[in-house]
């Protein structure tokens, strides 16, 4: 590649760094750390961005290849079974904000869904239209609507649990 599809690569990722690593850590577990996945979804960034056709948004690009490598990386270390903590150590919870223990509390129940139900509702978090769901998982925008309200259901009966 040369220089000015460099320098657009790395532009790319900056704007979009932290959108990446929050869909990382929605796929951290003790054998996937969020480095380890931040870098393989960078790689495979990075290798299919010749290929970008603009034929969508850079963002559903980038959240389409980062759930598609995240997903295959846990794919490939799912022999490991996952440990999740369900308590915050005493002396962190005091340091956390309520809202910090809200998000961690979220985050662990959902956590406990399946891979696309992970991609719908984290899609969702980021405030992206039923349009750009259906876009970046593939769904039909009814399909969205359906798994998002039962994903919604799931996540109070957890919260409820």
């Amino acid at each position: 590649m040369d220089y000015s599809t460099e320098q657009a690569f790395l532009s790319m990722i900056r704007t979009y760094e932290r959108v990446i690593y929050k869909v990382c850590y929605l796929y951290t577990t003790p054998s996937s750390p969020l480095n380890d996945l931040y870098q393989e979804v960078i790689i495979n960034l990075w290798r299919s961005f010749p290929k970008f056709r603009h034929d969508c948004k850079e963002s559903t690009w980038i959240y389409r290849i980062a759930l598609n490598t995240c997903i295959s990386f846990i794919r490939k270390e799912k022999k490991i079974p996952e440990i999740v903590s369900l308590t915050l150590d005493d002396d962190r919870m005091e340091e956390a904000d309520e809202t910090q223990i809200m998000l961690k509390k979220l985050y662990r129940m959902i956590s406990h869904l399946g891979q696309l139900e992970k991609s719908i509702i984290f899609l969702y978090l980021e405030e992206k239209s039923y349009e750009e769901i259906a876009e970046t998982t593939g769904l039909t925008i009814s399909n969205v609507a359906t798994k998002l309200s039962r994903i919604k259901e799931k996540l109070r009966k957890m919260k409820e649990e």
